[in-house]
């Protein structure tokens, strides 16, 4: 758990769902039916899909769906903070 985390804060989600597939990849099986929803999930909601392979093989309860949430919403202001920055103009500069 602990090279999972460190993967996470250093690298990104990506890198985590990669490294934890690869240590613990049967919670991977229990979590998902098949191999396309883990995958889609790796290319557009990284967070929403950690945080369902954390919750979904002990059952799915009310405070589970505020954790998704979360993760949705983690997901979603990835995507539009790219756009905003994107659209005023703040660059990183080297």
């Amino acid at each position: 758990m602990c090279c999972f985390l460190t993967v996470l804060v250093f690298i990104g989600p990506r890198a985590a769902i990669l490294v934890w597939w690869l240590i613990d990849s049967t919670r991977w099986e229990i979590a998902y039916d098949s191999f396309i929803w883990p995958l889609l999930g790796f290319i557009f909601v990284p967070w929403t899909t950690l945080m369902w392979t954390a919750v979904a093989p002990g059952g799915v309860s009310w405070f589970d769906f505020i954790l998704l949430g979360l993760a949705l919403f983690a997901d979603i202001a990835q995507y539009t903070s790219s756009y905003w920055g994107r659209r005023r103009g703040y660059y990183a500069t080297a």
